[in-house]
Order: C-alpha cells, then structure tokens, then sequence
C-alpha cells in the first residue's frame, strides 16, 4: 500500500456505528421527554414490519484487559449478578410502559448480549433474564439472537442454555494467541480453551461462530499475526472480526497504559499487519465485510451484503435492520433512528435511576433533518461502498466537494454528479471518505484527542 497515502490520511477518526458521533452530541437540547417522544414514533413506525433489537450490556468482567475500551467493572463477586438482572428488567418494564401506551407489544427481531463478560454470568440467571424478557414480547419468525463469550468462562452449559433460548451466534474474543502480547494485553487464553468452545458450539448447532481478532497490539510483527491468523483459520469461523487496536488511553485512563507507546505498531507498519491479513484470510475463503469484518459464503453476514441488508449500529454490522435499537444496561446506548441516548456509566448511578422509577438516560442527541440526511450517505459508505443524493440534498455536500475530488484524486472514490463509489484502494481507507460527511465534525475540528488513529 501506498506509504504516502497512509501518512496523509492517518489521522483520528470516529468508527462511525452512529452519526452524529458520541463527542457531537447537542446534549443541552435533549430531554427525556423529548426521547421518550421519539421511540414512541420509532416503534410505531416500525414495529410490525421490522421489530425491534435489544442490546443488553452485561458489564461485570474477572480481570482487566488492558487493551479494552469499553465500559465494564472488575469484580469477582458473583453476587451481584441477580441484583443487576433485576434492574435490568425493571428498565425495561419502564420501556414496555411506554410501548403499551402507544399500543405496541414488541416484536424482538435482534438481541445481543455484550459487556463486559456476559458469560460471567451464570447460566441460570441468564435464563431468568431472558425467560422473563421473553414473557413480554412476541418472538420474529426468524430472529437473530447473538451474545460475546470469554473462551475462559464459557462453559457448556452456557452454550446449551442460550442455544435453547434461541440463541444461534456466538462470538469469542480471541484477540491474539501468542504469549508476549497476551501478557501485555492482561489476557491469557491458551488455543485449547477456543478451540474447546469453537467445537462445542458447532456440537450443539450454533448457525455462526466468530472469533474476534486484534490487530496493532503491543509487540505486534506479522510473524506473531500470521501464527494467530493460522491458528484461527484451523478452526474455521463462519466469520471473523479483524479490529485496529484502538488506543485511547486519554479516555480510559491506566487501563490503556499497561505498556509503553513505543511498544505499539504505527501507521505503515500497522497497515502491513492488515492487508497481509486480508489477503491471507481471502486466500482461504473468507471475504471482507464492510470495514473490519470477513465472512464464509454460507455466513448471513456475507449474504446480507450481496443482498444489500448490511447494516451499523452501535453493535457493529449486523445483517439486518431495524429503526429502533433499545440499549439496557449500564451505559448502554439506544437508537431510535430520530435520536440518540445513551444510560448512566456506573453500575450505581444506573441502579438507583431505574429504581426511582426514571429511565436511566443521562446524555443524548436529537437529530436534525441535516443529521438524517448526512447519517444516511455515512450509513451508505460504510455498508454499501457506495452512496448517492438527489439535487435537493447534493446542496449539503457543496462545501465538501474539493475534499470529494481530492478523494478521487487519490484513487480512493470513483465520484459522480449524484454520487460516490469507494474503490478498492479506498476500502483501506473507508472511515476517511465517510469523515469527509461528517459537518459536524467538520465544522468544530476537535482540539484534543477524540478518536483513535484511522491507520
């Protein structure tokens, strides 16, 4: 790849799972009322064409894993799985009393459990979780239930329970199997413990297993990514997560500090890890998904793509949409597609919300009819490579028409009167093109570090 193209355009970008991004939110003019408002409409809209998704956020983790970013609390006290649960389903009451006085029971197409460690939860109280939950909803003919498993904690009964839930995806953080980087990362997992889950959940007739993998960790070459891709590729996923660490320390504080910065690949250097990446994962059958992804033929993700359903949001790609996403749990984040919301971020802030009988929402975002607009196009990059606009709208994207043609330029987009495609060079380049919609971040340059770096 073009060391030149790489210099230039890695700079700090969002991963854009939402538009407006979290740091662009216009907080000082969203209300709770005013949210509430919008999912009311969402769900009427929607609900019985498309259902809706929940992502419930399962934050409790055993140890610290120092290259992770999201939100969790370590902890080895089991006991406050069943406290958590209940407030988790609380909110949700709160939810359903909302739905019932628009006359909406809802129809769940998506659910996803992520964390933290979901599965360090025990399987009884999952099932009591989601048995309850379901009492409370009708079911799609052909849903899509997915959940994050440790390979550590993964038991077989885990697997069974959910998978008798309906559970049919399951996804394992791999991240890197060599011992160097696992121990800089705080993450000691042997290829037996995947290996054990991988076949387990094949066993019991799990549709998908992913693994997610990391590149640009803490003594990354790609010697040591080529042994993890390989090992990887003897178990054969259906699909793949193949991440850019995202170093932000500034934002998580020490739990991104547990090495040193000159430990790190950058910029040329950490692209290499990638595209020799790609290209040996393309070798054996797997085909790039929108940005980060690969997929088998069989995968519904690699369907959804032919058949043009991909679709971001706050969980990454899924294979289909829909309008209303309802986020539980602390610090999850909801979509209405006219609004954002995101719960409180401590574990006790969030409980004693819910317990005063508030919905948890502490910041968000109404969108504008700007914000659709440009939502819409960054969408369409990200899940289509390509996006289009009709003669009204193209008077939004007059002030970026310079950067568009320097895109071209590069040989990163093939750009027409109404419209843009991402070549294949571009690809690499994905969140660039799509930053060059972002207005709002276009129009107020972030002065400190916001994002982690695009290469």
């Amino acid at each position: 790849m073009n060391r030149l193209l790489i210099s230039k355009y890695n700079v700090q970008g969002p991963r854009y799972t939402s538009y407006p991004t979290v740091p662009y939110w216009e907080e000082s003019l969203f209300s709770d009322r005013q949210w509430q408002e919008t999912v009311a409409r969402s769900i009427g809209e929607s609900n019985e064409k498309e259902g809706i998704s929940l992502y419930i956020h399962l934050p409790f983790c055993e140890q610290l894993c120092t290259f992770c970013a999201c939100h969790k609390r370590i902890t080895k006290q089991h006991r406050f799985e069943r406290p958590y649960i209940e407030t988790v389903l609380k909110e949700w009451q709160l939810y359903l009393e909302l739905f019932r006085e628009n006359n909406q029971k809802p129809l769940l197409k998506e659910l996803h459990l992520g964390g933290g460690t979901p599965t360090f939860f025990s399987p009884d109280n999952l099932r009591f979780l989601l048995e309850e939950l379901f009492s409370t909803v009708t079911i799609s003919e052909h849903p899509e239930f997915s959940f994050e498993g440790h390979p550590n904690n993964t038991t077989y009964e885990h697997l069974q329970t959910l998978f008798d839930l309906g559970f049919t995806r399951v996804s394992f953080g791999v991240q890197d199997y060599d011992p160097v980087i696992q121990q800089a990362i705080n993450r000691i997992q042997p290829f037996e413990q995947v290996e054990r889950v991988t076949n387990q959940a094949r066993e019991i007739g799990y549709k998908s297993v992913s693994h997610d993998l990391v590149f640009g960790l803490p003594f990354h070459t790609w010697e040591k990514m080529e042994q993890t891709i390989r090992k990887t590729l003897a178990l054969q996923p259906d699909r793949l997560a193949f991440y850019s660490y995202a170093h932000v320390p500034w934002i998580k504080g020490v739990g991104q500090r547990g090495f040193s910065e000159s430990d790190l690949p950058k910029g040329a250097e950490k692209r290499t890890l990638y595209e020799n990446g790609k290209l040996l994962l393309e070798e054996l059958g797997y085909f790039e998904i929108g940005m980060d992804h690969f997929a088998l033929k069989h995968d519904d993700l690699y369907l959804s793509m032919q058949e043009n359903r991909l679709h971001r949001n706050f969980m990454g790609y899924t294979s289909g949409k829909t309008q209303l996403m309802i986020g539980l749990g602390m610090s999850a984040i909801s979509d209405s597609w006219y609004a954002f919301a995101q719960n409180e971020k401590s574990v006790e802030d969030y409980q004693f919300r819910v317990e005063q009988g508030e919905l948890p929402v502490f910041r968000g975002h109404l969108l504008t009819g700007e914000d659709l607009i440009v939502r819409q196009q960054i969408l369409n990059i990200m899940c289509r490579l390509e996006t289009s606009w009709n003669r009204e709208d193209a008077r939004l994207f007059e002030t970026i028409r310079d950067q568009l043609h320097e895109l071209q330029q590069d040989g990163l987009i093939e750009l027409s009167e109404d419209g843009l495609t991402v070549t294949e060079n571009g690809r690499a380049f994905i969140r660039n093109i799509a930053m060059a919609f972002d207005k709002r971040m276009l129009e107020r340059c972030p002065e400190t570090q916001l994002f982690s770096s695009v290469v």
